[in-house]
């Protein structure tokens, strides 16, 4: 190998360990709040309002691609992007600490913060494929160390926090310190990061493909359209996990709760790098039905665990998350790399985003929120019971998306191209991170 080789590939690696920690404090942030908001809601007596956070976080989302196409895709470089959107969350974060005693001012500051935060995840995943040379090769191996930073931010907030305080840390306004001074870290690292140039500088501004009407109809065919509609569908259960898990643990006497929901990270980790393997095996449509079967099975264990609050069946659903997003949401965003020409991936991506975290995740909060205060009524908090009941209902709504995408989708091109063929496109620019 020549020195100028020898140089290359090192300044290379320096590239993709500066991209990966960059992806360790983006979900160390978002970790740190979204898994314990309930939890701090409910002792702040909001405890009916926990489903907000949830339905702000997917209306950033929908906006998310507006902010990209109009401002950082065309007239500002990325990193500085990033950054000063981080720096102006930490100072809503801070505010929302406040602001407990009023409600409506509390979602309010979080939608604040979430318009800040979201359009990050494109942004993360733009800068970084910008620098890297094979998508699905490289591009795992960075991504996984967001995984690492959402499962340090959880033992961080039971373990670290937790000795730190006599209360249970999930209770009290530390986690959201704790994203407030993350946030402030990542901002002000993201001026280091490899200058990254606006993808579409100097590209016409269009309505149509900012939101990726422009992609859709380069890749309008049935197996994407059924594809979009399974995965919008499945965002609709999908909320309650996401919601409500961090609850039920608490009814169930579980006290780390925040430790206890890394372990759906760890398992996450473990399939992350496993995807390379099963790709060649299985392929895609088979990965996506894999990917959506564990949602049901998680759910169903759930279920089977709330009338006696069986630890080890608790701890099994939450394990499955490695299968359930890696299988579904990250299969997901190649399968629509591969369908994307260059000219649209960023598109495709920004619709994927749209509406998965946008309109699916939306939805899903309302619907899970509105069903889980039915089940409460007057009462403090749901009995095992009926935590038993609850998560019966998005397993058989998941288990619906299962069948409706096995007996619907098939895009035989992508599968071939799977088997070693040529892929229909190049590595795409902007995934979607979860």
């Amino acid at each position: 190998m020549s020195t100028t080789t020898s140089v290359r590939s090192a300044a290379a690696q320096g590239i993709r360990w500066r991209l990966s920690a960059m992806m360790f404090l983006q979900f160390f942030i978002w970790g740190a709040w979204y898994t314990t908001i309930a939890v701090f809601m409910t002792e702040r007596g909001m405890g009916t309002l926990t489903h907000w956070p949830y339905t702000v976080n997917p209306v950033a989302a929908i906006v998310a691609p507006f902010f990209l196409g109009l401002v950082a895709d065309r007239y500002f470089a990325t990193e500085k992007v990033l950054g000063v959107l981080h720096l102006l969350g930490a100072g809503f974060m801070l505010l929302v600490t406040q602001a407990t005693g009023d409600p409506v001012l509390f979602i309010t500051l979080l939608l604040l913060y979430n318009l800040c935060y979201m359009p990050t995840l494109g942004l993360v995943n733009s800068l970084a494929f910008h620098h890297i040379d094979d998508q699905e090769q490289q591009f795992p191996l960075i991504r996984v160390f967001g995984t690492i930073g959402w499962i340090a931010a959880g033992l961080f907030i039971s373990f670290v926090l937790g000795a730190l305080v006599a209360a249970v840390p999930e209770r009290t306004a530390l986690p959201l310190y704790t994203t407030a001074v993350a946030s402030v870290l990542l901002g002000l690292y993201s001026f280091t990061l490899p200058h990254t140039p606006p993808p579409a500088a100097g590209q016409r501004v269009s309505l149509r493909s900012i939101v990726g009407l422009d992609a859709l109809g380069q890749l309008g065919g049935r197996p994407f359209y059924v594809f979009i509609a399974a995965s919008l569908l499945l965002c609709i259960p999908l909320a309650a996990y996401y919601n409500f898990t961090q609850i039920f643990l608490g009814d169930a006497g579980v006290t780390n709760i925040a430790a206890t929901q890394t372990l759906g990270q760890m398992s996450e980790v473990v399939f992350m790098l496993l995807m390379p393997f099963f790709f060649i095996r299985l392929g895609v449509k088979k990965m996506l039905l894999v990917g959506m079967g564990a949602w049901v099975l998680r759910y169903l264990l759930f279920a089977m665990a709330a009338p006696s609050a069986v630890f080890w069946l608790i701890v099994g659903g939450i394990l499955l998350h490695g299968i359930c997003y890696d299988f579904f949401f990250v299969t997901g965003q190649i399968y629509v790399d591969k369908k994307s020409s260059p000219a649209v991936r960023g598109q495709a991506q920004g619709f994927l985003v749209l509406v998965t975290y946008g309109v699916g995740m939306l939805i899903g909060a309302q619907v899970a929120g509105n069903v889980y205060n039915r089940f409460l009524g007057e009462a403090p908090a749901l009995g095992l019971d009926q935590w038993s009941q609850f998560w019966l209902l998005p397993a058989v709504f998941a288990a619906a998306v299962l069948v409706f995408f096995a007996l619907t989708f098939r895009d035989r091109t992508v599968e071939r191209g799977e088997k070693g063929e040529t892929p229909t496109a190049a590595p795409a620019e902007q995934v979607p991170a979860g």
